[in-house]
């Protein structure tokens, strides 16, 4: 089975209906049971598209780094988060929209059409937009809006990590490995802790 790498077939597409300004949203931080969702807006300059762009899952560390060098270089970025409060408030699937949305509004100038990792837009997104399931594996724009979600991200998880020695955060980024859910019977819940995910859920309510 070959591996799809992202190209710009679906910015071109786009252009081809007139769009000029496409950006590629993806977000980061679904699974784990700590620190924000993170998503992420890139609008790729086409005559400077960094190569090696894939879905950040698929990179090293090193290869995230040395790429977002080059997309800071090449693209225009917003990098937006739904916090703790808000994931537990309003579920993590509305909650990673909402991180897009934000993420695409704070781009200085508006995108006039966005291409979404996923099956669905978000409803607040009031721009035209195309939702594409695993898009960081298909489109260059939101490949690098994955890589930069995800590094600004870890990022987050890193200074927590200091602030709560124990939990394993600097590595795991928040994901319910077994030194985490080791630190989380022996140590406790931190305010970092999405309440409504089921092991720290159980952990609190086990009467």
């Amino acid at each position: 089975m070959t591996k799809t790498v992202p190209d710009f077939s679906y910015e071109l597409s786009a252009q081809s209906r007139g769009f000029s300004r496409i950006a590629g949203v993806d977000e980061v931080g679904r699974g784990p049971l700590c620190g924000p969702v993170t998503a992420a807006a890139v609008i790729l300059d086409p005559t400077k598209i960094p190569e090696g762009l894939n879905d950040s899952k698929q990179l090293t560390a090193r290869k995230r780094a040395a790429l977002m060098e080059q997309i800071l270089d090449a693209a225009e970025i917003s990098i937006a988060h739904a916090t703790v409060d808000e994931i537990d408030d309003i579920n993590i699937y509305h909650a990673s929209h909402l991180a897009m949305v934000r993420a695409v509004a704070g781009l200085k100038v508006p995108p006039d059409y966005v291409l979404i990792d996923g099956n669905r837009v978000p409803k607040d997104l009031t721009i035209e937009s195309e939702p594409v399931v695993k898009g960081d594996a298909k489109s260059v724009s939101i490949a690098a809006a994955s890589i930069a979600a995800k590094l600004c991200r870890d990022e987050i998880m890193v200074d927590l990590a200091q602030q709560y020695p124990g939990y394993g955060w600097e590595k795991n980024a928040g994901y319910g490995t077994a030194q985490h859910l080791e630190a989380l019977r022996v140590l406790g819940v931190t305010p970092h802790h999405r309440r409504s995910f089921k092991p720290i859920h159980n952990i609190l309510y086990q009467e």
